[in-house]
């Protein structure tokens, strides 16, 4: 996978894979990530949402170079509050089509089924 981009550093986002194989973005919580005291802010978890769905839409692409994608929609709805823990994330392309793709991404801390956001991202591919 390529580099992050330089506000994925600034975060402290890194990838992993999980046992099963899925890519998997982490997040630690630092003070970078802070909202009020205590919590992360949105504007941060909404960020690690936006990755994870851009790296699952570039892993569904594979190879494909000449394809250029732009965000049309991004809808993030927060379940919980992000407390003093590492916050995963992951997404899955629920649609691949040759000009649109639609990905859902979800993040985590503690439980996978306990998510604290999840995001709804329309994309629009254009291919060279």
């Amino acid at each position: 996978m390529n580099p992050l981009p330089p506000y994925a550093q600034f975060l402290g986002i890194r990838t992993q894979r999980s046992e099963a194989g899925e890519l998997q973005f982490v997040m630690p919580f630092a003070d970078v990530v802070v909202g009020r005291p205590g919590y992360l802010h949105g504007g941060a978890i909404a960020g690690l949402l936006e990755f994870a769905a851009f790296g699952a839409l570039y892993e569904a692409l594979g190879s494909s170079e000449g394809v250029t994608v732009k965000p049309v929609n991004v809808t993030v709805n927060y379940m919980r509050g992000g407390a003093q823990h590492d916050t995963f994330a992951a997404a899955t392309v629920t649609r691949l089509g040759n000009r649109v793709a639609n990905v859902e991404a979800h993040a985590w801390q503690l439980d996978r089924d306990k998510p604290i956001a999840a995001a709804q991202v329309n994309l629009l591919l254009r291919r060279d």
